[in-house]
């Protein structure tokens, strides 16, 4: 059972994401990974709503720049969002990078980076669960991301010049957490 205090986060990823397949899927995987991470090693629980809300930015009625991490970081802010969900949604997954490449690092740095420690956990989640929501490798899930967009797409090249911190991150987080890595696989 989620911790009630995820509820408004679950009912928001909820009204805005269900339905758009298989992205929900994946989110519900994070968010739910991200709760038992949280309760487990007494993490804030702003991770777990942030795992909750980190892709809320691809619901069409964010969609400002196409930038999820940033339409996603600009909503949460306008409705409230503690000011570490609202990190965590912006600069997530190497979204530096994805800025970088859109030319939006401007518009993201109004967003202060969150502490690497919490930032990392967010990286291992993501980078570890698949577009239907099931464990994989982080080169795997990398891997996955390179074959879904073209070789020109913001997304491809963000990728491409991020899977090295991606990875690293991913290690610190496992590391920290005492979890398990089996070929590549952190065991959650």
């Amino acid at each position: 059972m989620a911790d009630p205090r995820l509820a408004p986060a679950i009912e928001l990823a909820s009204k805005y994401l269900a339905g758009i397949e298989p992205r929900w899927s994946h989110v519900q995987a994070v968010g739910r990974t991200a709760e038992t991470i949280c309760a487990a090693h007494g993490i804030t629980i702003d991770l777990a709503a942030a795992a909750w809300l980190h892709d809320i930015g691809y619901a069409p009625q964010m969609a400002e720049t196409g930038f999820h991490p940033l339409d996603g970081a600009r909503f949460l802010a306008s409705i409230g969002a503690t000011n570490l969900v609202v990190s965590l949604v912006a600069h997530h997954s190497g979204a530096t990078f994805e800025a970088d490449e859109r030319g939006l690092a401007g518009e993201l740095a109004e967003y202060p980076e969150p502490p690497d420690e919490i930032s990392d956990v967010l990286v291992l989640i993501d980078m570890t669960t698949s577009p239907d929501g099931h464990r994989v490798s982080v080169d795997d899930r990398l891997t996955e991301i390179l074959t879904r967009y073209p070789e020109d797409d913001p997304v491809h090249r963000a990728i491409v010049r991020s899977s090295d911190s991606l990875r690293q991150a991913a290690a610190r987080a496992a590391h920290r957490l005492g979890l398990a890595d089996v070929r590549g696989i952190p065991v959650l």
